[in-house]
């Protein structure tokens, strides 16, 4: 159950900075699908454009890494998190970028693998070694 309501658009219509935000976000995207967390975020607009402004800036811009890639990290790090709504969005963009089955059956086990080897480590204390710590 949401703790926040999710803005509609006659009323972030209402609200000029809500609205840019949101019209920013269809022209990036090139749809007119406003996820539920612009929606959840619309209700302080100062945050809403911060988080855009963020998200925008790392993943809606050319870099070395290709945007499905991206998304995979994404997926990655939010499953780390236990972020159910950023597993399912990210999942979902990067399958539109791209993303195969095969894919993303590779990118779950590495998931689990890191998840069970970074436990494990964490619980035996593991030091790292000189040789890694040279990249510091």
């Amino acid at each position: 159950m949401a703790t926040v309501k999710l803005m509609t658009d006659a009323q972030a219509d209402a609200i000029p900075a809500v609205k840019a935000v949101f019209d920013d976000i269809r022209e990036t995207r090139g749809s007119d699908f406003i996820n539920n967390v612009w929606r959840a975020l619309a209700w302080d607009p100062e945050s809403l454009e911060r988080t855009w402004s963020q998200v925008k800036s790392v993943m809606a811009v050319p870099g070395a890494l290709d945007p499905k890639t991206r998304e995979m990290i994404y997926i990655a790090v939010s499953a780390a998190n236990a972020c159910s709504y950023c597993v399912h969005s990210h999942t979902a963009a990067a399958r539109a970028k791209g993303m195969t089955d095969a894919e993303h059956g590779e990118l779950l086990r590495i998931i689990g693998l890191a998840s069970m080897t970074n436990a494990l480590v964490t619980s035996l204390q593991v030091p790292v070694d000189p040789e890694f710590e040279a990249w510091q």
